[in-house]
């Protein structure tokens, strides 16, 4: 993942705060202040910046020079602490105000430092603070459901997909088959759905699913789950390893799961995935209409009041799941991709490139910029070429048809035609031939016309079609030599077998 993309994306798309550009790309919150103020230097807006290749951007941030100011006003942390949190209030913004006050006060990184250290003197803990529809906690339940094959009378477990809200803890569960990456995303997409709008974070926990490498400081993502990120504009925030207090909503969502919907349907006997969602929903709408002690409100009213109202409204399409790899450029200038091969721009030929492998269509991208895209392909015979891709030379050849050889062959004279029908109609695929065919026009240009057809009036009385058989008679001038007269009969001798020996007709019967 290329940080300071993502970090553009995370403050000019989402205007995600520095906390959560910090831990959604996995850098210190110094270095993502500093990038966040390098963006506003260098004057940023989006969508454009995103369209900027990866050494774009880079070239666009870090000519900026920002100098440090002394500090020297002490804030009133207190005062900051309280203002934090209310809604869409940063430590950027409240530094902004500061420093429009206190224009001898501290840098960015300094003012965050202070607070920080002053937050740790203050508290033994730092709670949680959740902000209206920002944050929403997914997880799978540890009990599982039986699936009964209505053919086979095998059993398999199904699991179960939950997420909470972090203001109004709305619940939302969903069977699936497996804990695949399919299955977790389009989890993720039903849940979106069922909520009818987008919350700015989502945080999962360090399954595989989403996050390829576990790292405190410097988590990894599945590149199909930031794909989905990117496309819904959300931030995935991981909980840190062992640490369930990062996650305690859905922990806490899981429990009311396992307790009021997976015990109830423990014994129940489900024959498909559908069945079993279908036999889950009114238990699910339980849970969320009943009154919770604390507000006094049901999960769905507290919803409705508080995180809705704060969500983004869900894009016109669903997002379609996706697979990457990486692929090297061969030198025929193409990937492949399950068997097949897809041309890329002759110009990254030895170049490593990214590769988004989706329902309908394949795309490739280098350096963040996207420079080829195909309609997706099951066939491993015919590889999809875009004229566009390839070099000057090979767009020529590219444009020659079996028709067009032999009428160009019959140009030359009938000869010539013939054997150029011949090299064609002996491949399964007449493309194939297309090389010899190259071959006999280099020399149709190096020799006149009429040994050409003498020669290929040879070649086609040997049945020997081929470029080399050709190129022998011509530089053996053996296109002129006489025919040789063909073989007399064999006399008539007791001692040589007859044809009738070879049909089945016996000469002892005569």
């Amino acid at each position: 993942m290329n940080k300071i993309r993502e970090v553009i994306r995370l403050r000019l798309s989402n205007q995600a705060g520095i906390r959560q550009i910090a831990s959604a790309c996995g850098i210190g919150r110094t270095t993502a202040s500093e990038y966040v103020a390098r963006i506003e230097a260098a004057g940023l807006s989006w969508p454009s910046a995103g369209d900027l290749s990866d050494e774009e951007q880079k070239e666009a941030l870090f000519p900026v020079d920002l100098t440090s100011v002394k500090a020297r006003p002490e804030p009133d942390w207190s005062a900051v602490r309280k203002e934090l949190s209310r809604k869409g209030v940063t430590l950027m913004l409240l530094w902004k105000e500061y420093k429009h006050v206190c224009p001898d006060g501290f840098s960015y990184s300094r003012y965050t430092r202070r607070y920080h250290q002053w937050l740790k003197t203050t508290d033994c803990r730092m709670l949680q603070i959740h902000k209206s529809g920002e944050r929403l906690y997914v997880d799978w339940a540890g009990q599982t459901l039986r699936i009964v094959d209505s053919e086979t009378g095998e059993i398999s477990q199904a699991y179960v997909f939950v997420t909470a809200m972090g203001v109004s803890q709305h619940l939302f569960a969903k069977v699936c088959a497996s804990m695949d990456a399919r299955n977790w995303l389009d989890a993720h997409v039903r849940a979106f759905e069922f909520y009818g709008a987008l919350p700015g974070i989502v945080v999962p926990d360090n399954a595989k699913t989403a996050v390829e490498k576990a790292c405190r400081y410097e988590p990894t993502l599945n590149p199909s789950y930031t794909d989905m990120a990117r496309f819904y504009g959300i931030a995935v925030v991981p909980a840190r390893v062992r640490k369930p207090r990062d996650k305690a909503k859905v922990e806490n969502g899981v429990q009311q799961v396992e307790r009021w919907i997976l015990a109830p349907l423990r014994d129940r006997t489900f024959f498909s995935i559908d069945e079993a969602n279908e036999a889950l929903k009114p238990l699910l709408d339980e849970i969320n209409d009943k009154v919770m002690k604390g507000p006094g409100l049901s999960r769905r009213q507290l919803f409705e009041e508080e995180d809705l109202p704060a969500m983004r409204a869900l894009p016109s399409t669903r997002y379609a799941y996706a697979e990457f790899k990486k692929a090297k450029v061969a030198p025929d200038y193409h990937i492949e991709v399950d068997g097949h091969l897809y041309s890329v721009p002759f110009t990254l030929v030895g170049k490593q490139v990214d590769v988004r492998i989706g329902v309908g269509t394949v795309e490739v991208f280098l350096g963040g910029k996207r420079v080829a895209a195909h309609l997706r392909s099951l066939s491993r015979r015919k590889p999809s070429t875009e004229d566009s891709h390839m070099p000057e030379g090979h767009k020529a050849q590219a444009e020659w048809t079996p028709e067009r050889f032999v009428r160009w062959a019959g140009t030359t004279g009938p000869n010539t035609a013939a054997l150029v029908e011949a090299l064609l109609s002996g491949k399964v695929n007449a493309a194939h031939g297309f090389r010899m065919c190259f071959g006999i026009m280099s020399l149709a240009q190096k020799y006149e016309s009429k040994r050409m057809e003498a020669a290929c009036g040879k070649a086609n009385a040997l049945g020997a079609f081929s470029y080399h058989s050709v190129k022998s008679i011509l530089e053996k001038n053996l296109d002129g030599a006489p025919e040789q007269p063909s073989l007399m009969p064999l006399p008539s001798h007791e001692n040589i077998r007859g044809g009738n020996y070879y049909t089945g007709a016996n000469p002892c019967d005569n």
